[in-house]
């Protein structure tokens, strides 16, 4: 069974990283060297104006080599590379977690099943954190990173254990029980971002947030299909074998 869900894992894992990798590189990557260009140039009223010249050479190389003193991987193809490994490393991880989740509640990880719990995937580390903190570009204003690190635990473990009281406990207590879950991190409120100016256009930080999640709904899908397409191959695989044997 171990040996199954690792199987599994991997190749939904690596099948999500290619698909969502070129999203990424597509849609989001321009935004954020654009955004770094922003963080690096002198504060100036007409930096808004110049959001489109910035876009078109968004592959070029940018920025000034002492702004940023922590080491980060070159423009071109060392980032992609890193872009990738992450994206690699990020859809593996949650194959693994989507997987013993379901076998935990005692579900067959068919197709289907897994769109069902990757939607409640999504809505746990994407959709709920995003709406108190939505994914940033560099340069953006934000709270301390312990306490968003913080607030973004809280609230997918509360949205993930509301969602399981609410679609597989489903008496009323539990339902209500899951419903003071999804609520109670937003009534608390997400950590607020110090308030100063920014060269970054509002309209580019929220272009970001959306293509982030869309994207990421993308992610969680494909795992979902991949995983459970490898699972049905994986347990024909291991029954051949045994027949064999």
């Amino acid at each position: 069974m171990i040996i199954r869900l690792l199987s599994a894992a991997l190749a939904a894992g690596f099948i999500a990283a290619v698909v969502v990798t070129g999203l990424e590189l597509t849609l989001t990557s321009p935004l954020i060297v654009a955004a770094e260009r922003y963080e690096h140039a002198e504060p100036s009223h007409e930096a808004a104006r110049a959001l489109p010249i910035v876009l078109a050479h968004a592959g070029h190389e940018h920025g000034a080599p002492d702004a940023a003193p922590e080491w980060q991987p070159g423009a071109g193809l060392p980032r992609m590379a890193f872009t990738a490994l992450a994206t690699l490393v990020g859809g593996v991880g949650y194959a693994l977690l989507l997987g013993a989740v379901m076998l935990a509640c005692g579900r067959e990880p068919t197709p289907q099943t897994c769109l069902a719990f990757a939607v409640a995937g999504f809505a746990s580390v994407a959709l709920a954190p995003g709406l108190g903190l939505p994914p940033e570009l560099p340069g953006s204003e934000a709270a301390p990173l312990a306490a968003r690190q913080a607030w973004w635990v809280m609230t997918a473990a509360a949205t993930g254990m509301g969602l399981y009281l609410i679609a597989m406990r489903r008496s009323l207590i539990a339902i209500l029980g899951g419903l003071v879950l999804l609520i109670a991190p937003h009534v608390a409120g997400a950590p607020e971002a110090p308030s100063g100016a920014s060269e970054l256009p509002p309209a580019l930080a929220a272009q970001f947030a959306a293509r982030s999640l869309a994207i990421s709904f993308v992610f969680w899908m494909m795992i979902a299909l991949a995983f459970g397409r490898a699972w049905l191959v994986f347990g024909r695989d291991a029954a051949w074998g045994t027949a064999r044997a």
